[in-house]
């Protein structure tokens, strides 16, 4: 049997930001990756422009990104052992939130073309 689409029920907005979170874990120099535990530190966050933003080499929509802003969305993610935040604000994706699916990939994956 396939593994569940979605099975910590994350909602659009949480699905989104949790891919480009994967998408820039995976930029070299946007992150910062510890080999004992597997999670991830961003040490870039990307912020809109105009109507769109900046992931690495690709550009999405500002309004497909509006989750790096958002403290709930991280609460959630947090909740659900995807990711951490500290007491200055920097985002951690954990191991699990790294190897999670969120189907989105795909619809992120256009380099850039300026």
């Amino acid at each position: 049997m396939p593994p569940k689409k979605n099975p910590l029920k994350l909602n659009a907005l949480q699905l989104r930001t949790l891919a480009l979170a994967q998408v820039v874990a995976a930029e070299p120099g946007m992150a910062t990756r510890n080999a004992a535990t597997g999670a991830v530190v961003l040490d870039q966050v990307p912020h809109p422009h105009g109507d769109h933003v900046h992931v690495g080499r690709f550009t999405v929509s500002a309004r497909d990104a509006s989750g790096f802003a958002n403290p709930a969305v991280w609460v959630a993610l947090a909740r659900k052992g995807l990711a951490k935040t500290d007491d200055y604000g920097t985002i951690i994706l954990t191991a699990e939130g790294l190897a999670y699916d969120t189907g989105l990939m795909e619809k992120f994956a256009a380099p850039s073309d300026h």
